[in-house]
C-alpha cells in the first residue's frame, strides 16, 4: 500500500470495528479528501458515519469535540495542516484540557489528521511543519509516521487511544519514500519493504520509537520523510549512522534515544520544520540532559531554514542528503 492507501485502510477497518468512528472533514466526504485518504468510505459507510464538513477548522474541531465527549471516535480531517490554526484554540483550550478540567468524568478520544510538509510546491500556504505548536500542548498526544505499514498501525492505535491526538502525515511521501535528491519518489511504495502492509486489524504502539538503521558511530534522530533523508545520507557517506524514527512525538520513547546516544556518543538531529523553537531543540535539551557523560561531541540540528517557506525553491530549503552527511562529517572529526 501506499500511505494514502494505508491511511484509508486503517478508517476502514475501525468504521467496520466500531460503529461509534465517524469521518468528517473539508471534501472528506462525498469526494474522499484532497489525497483521497477516505476515498470509498461514504459510499461503503453512509452519510452519516463519513461526511463533508463546511470550510470552517474550528467548527469542525468544535463538533469534534461534542461528538468524543458524548461517546463518538471522531476522527477528522484539515485538509493542509496550514489551515489548522483557526481550530488551535479548541484543541487547546478544550479537547487537551477536557480530561483535567472534569477530573476524568469526560475523556476526548478524537484524531486530528492533517498532512504536513513541502514536496507539492504548494508555498506558504500548503507546505507548514507544524509538530512543534503541538508538542507544546499538555493533554494531547502527537504522531507522524514515516511510512505507510507504520501509518496505519498508528492511526489506528490513534483512534482507540482515550485521548486527542494530533496525526501528521507527511504528504511528500504519500506515494513513495525520497532520497532527498529528486522530486519525486524514487520508487512506489508497492516496492519497499514498509509498503508491505498487513490486511486487517493491528496497531503500533504510541510512544515507542523505531531502529530505521542499527549503527554504533553517530545517532541521527528523526521523524517523517526526514528518516528517508537520513538513511540517504548515511548511504552515500558510508558514515556507520543509527536512525531513530521518533514515529510519536508525544509521548517520546526516551528510553530509545538514551540507549542509542550513549552507544554512539554523538548525536544529529533532524527535522524540515524550521529551527528556531523546533521540537529539535527540545530533543537536543532531553539527550544534553540525560546522554551528558557519552558525548563525544556537541549535538549537531539540520533543520529548515528561519525563513518562510518558499514556493519555487523549496528544494534548496529542505534539509538534503549532503547536509546531513556535511552535520556527521563534523561531528565525528569532532
Amino acid at each position: 500500500m501506499s500511505m494514502i492507501e494505508a491511511i484509508r485502510d486503517a478508517h476502514d477497518v475501525m468504521m467496520a470495528r466500531d460503529e461509534n468512528v465517524v469521518v468528517f472533514g473539508e471534501d472528506a466526504g462525498y469526494f474522499g479528501g484532497v489525497f483521497r485518504c477516505t476515498e470509498g468510505l461514504q459510499q461503503k459507510y453512509g452519510k452519516h458515519r463519513a461526511f463533508d464538513a463546511p470550510i470552517s477548522e474550528s467548527g469542525i474541531v468544535g463538533a469534534a469535540i461534542g461528538m468524543a465527549t458524548y461517546g463518538l471516535r471522531p476522527c477528522v480531517e484539515i485538509q493542509f495542516a496550514d489551515y489548522v490554526y483557526p481550530a488551535y484554540d479548541q484543541i487547546v483550550s478544550e479537547a487537551a484540557r477536557i480530561r483535567h478540567r472534569s477530573n476524568g468524568e469526560f475523556t476526548c478520544p478524537m484524531v486530528v489528521r492533517m498532512p504536513v510538509g513541502g514536496g507539492i510546491f504548494g508555498g506558504q500556504t500548503h507546505s507548514q511543519s507544524v509538530e512543534a505548536i503541538f508538542t507544546h500542548v499538555v493533554g494531547l498526544k502527537v504522531v507522524m509516521p514515516s511510512n505507510p505499514r507504520d501509518a496505519k498501525g498508528l492511526l489506528i492505535a490513534s483512534i482507540e487511544d482515550p485521548d486527542p491526538v494530533i496525526f501528521l502525515e507527511p504528504k511528500r511521501i504519500y506515494n513513495g519514500p525520497f532520497d532527498g535528491h529528486h522530486e519525486r519518489p524514487v520508487v512506489p511504495w508497492s516496492k519497499h519493504e514498509d509498503g508491505q502492509v498487513k490486511t486487517g486489524y493491528y496497531k503500533t504502539e504510541l510512544g515507542k520509537a523505531a531502529i530505521a538503521r542499527e549503527g554504533r558511530e553517530v545517532t541521527i534522530l528523526t521523524y517523517g520523510t526526514m528518516v528517508h533523508v537520513a538513511l540517504a545520507a548515511a548511504e552515500e557517506t558510508g558514515v556507520d549512522a543509527e536512525i531513530i524514527d521518533l514515529r510519536t512525538l508525544l509521548p517520546l520513547d526516551q528510553e530509545a534515544i538514551e540507549a542509542s546516544v550513549n552507544k554512539t556518543g554523538r548525536c544529529i538531529v533532524v527535522h524540515e520544520a524550521t529551527r528556531t523553537s523546533g521540537f529539535g531543540a527540545e530533543l537536543c535539551a532531553l539527550v544534553q540532559r540525560h546522554c551528558f557523560y557519552a558525548l563525544e561531541a556537541p549535538i549537531i540540528r539540520v533543520t529548515g531554514y528561519d525563513t518562510p517557506y518558499p514556493h519555487v525553491n523549496e528544494w534548496d530549503y529542505f534539509p538534503s542528503p549532503e547536509r546531513v552527511g556535511e552535520a556527521m562529517k563534523q561531528i565525528l572529526e569532532a
